[in-house]
């Protein structure tokens, strides 16, 4: 059956096109995925992520489990509401998801997870839990409800209508969250620009969302939410990485701390198979446009398109693509686009920051 967010009669109010989205009925857009691309790049605009599965990792073992588990090291998060970026992996090196962990506070930890993996997740990360005897639980807390607000307007248009979160939220840097209340306030996201993600209680999620309308809020749907990602560089499981994907091979080794003696699962694996791939941006310079799993020829050998799309901010189609070792910034390749080898740019896997474009 087909989950439903807090929001979801909201949406349909507003009349959005609604599609089927990792078992989730999920906004695509309320009437222009291009406006509402642009909204984001130049104000500001809101997303429904609700469907993302918050977990409460709790208990005297919890920091414990969380090194082990996850590729990241945790044991840097030394200042409450500290956050990092990392994924699960399985033993042969592959991603079983990748996630976000806020450190709350000694011996407990907040992570959301993706969700269309997140039955999956929680069986395994219990698996492990059980498997190596640690004093800690995974709660899943589908009580509460996540807002993200993006845009260079955006904290000004949270701060207007919930005042009581601006002190403490006005000076954190970015990657950190705080409590306020009922509100755990967040500055990440996933589009490349400013903001802050709110997780509230899910009965208040209505008035908030409301509240943001009234405020000159415009919602926005999936359909930019990956075109914003991706013109920032940000990686989509299940497109850029897999159980059957390296993070070394999907651009995610920043992730990984091989440096340390800290043991977790897949480490092996990665010492023993390192990076094969290259993880770059492609620009294409013919007309057309790149999508995911268009191949990708070059003096280097064949590569491969992960995400592809039209660059609303950029005018131009854009693209993830693993490709051979060695291949240099700045170098021409050929995408195979229905019968034709057409000519790209290789890139920087980042094409958009903070609205200006860096390629």
């Amino acid at each position: 059956m087909t989950q439903k967010t807090v929001l979801n009669e909201m949406h349909r109010r507003l009349g959005a096109k609604m599609v089927d989205f990792g078992g989730w009925d999920m906004p695509l857009h309320y009437g222009s995925q291009i406006e509402e691309h642009h909204a984001v790049r130049r104000d500001c605009g809101m997303f429904d992520v609700s469907h993302m599965c918050a977990l409460d990792v709790a208990g005297p073992d919890a920091k414990t489990f969380l090194l082990r588990l996850i590729a990241n090291n945790v044991g840097r998060l030394q200042t409450p509401g500290k956050a990092l970026y990392s994924a699960m992996l399985n033993p042969s090196g592959g991603v079983v998801d990748d996630l976000i962990v806020y450190f709350v506070e000694d011996g407990q930890y907040r992570v959301v997870i993706n969700a269309g993996t997140a039955e999956k997740d929680i069986a395994w990360m219990n698996a492990r839990l059980a498997e190596w005897n640690l004093a800690a639980t995974c709660l899943p807390r589908r009580d509460l409800a996540i807002i993200a607000v993006q845009g260079p307007n955006a904290k000004s248009r949270v701060w207007q209508v919930l005042p009581e979160t601006r002190a403490a939220s006005e000076a954190l840097p970015p990657f950190h969250s705080i409590s306020v209340g009922d509100y755990f306030v967040a500055t990440t996201g996933y589009t490349g620009e400013d903001g802050l993600e709110i997780t509230l209680p899910a009965s208040k999620a209505q008035a908030f969302w409301q509240a943001l309308l009234d405020a000159g809020v415009p919602p926005i749907g999936l359909g930019a939410r990956d075109t914003l990602r991706l013109e920032a560089g940000m990686n989509l499981y299940g497109q850029d990485m897999d159980e059957n994907v390296s993070p070394l091979d999907a651009g995610l080794t920043w992730t990984v701390d091989l440096s340390s003696d800290r043991d977790f699962v897949g480490k092996a694996a990665l010492l023993a198979q390192p990076q094969r791939y290259d993880f770059l941006g492609l620009v294409l310079l013919d007309r057309g446009v790149l999508r995911a799993h268009q191949s990708v020829t070059s003096e280097h050998g064949d590569g491969e398109i992960t995400s592809g799309t039209f660059s609303p901010t950029l005018q131009t189609s854009i693209a993830l693509a693993r490709l051979p070792l060695g291949t240099a910034i700045g170098e021409t390749v050929h995408v195979a686009v229905r019968d034709k080898q057409l000519a790209a740019r290789v890139t920087k896997p980042r094409f958009v920051r903070n609205g200006r474009g860096l390629i």
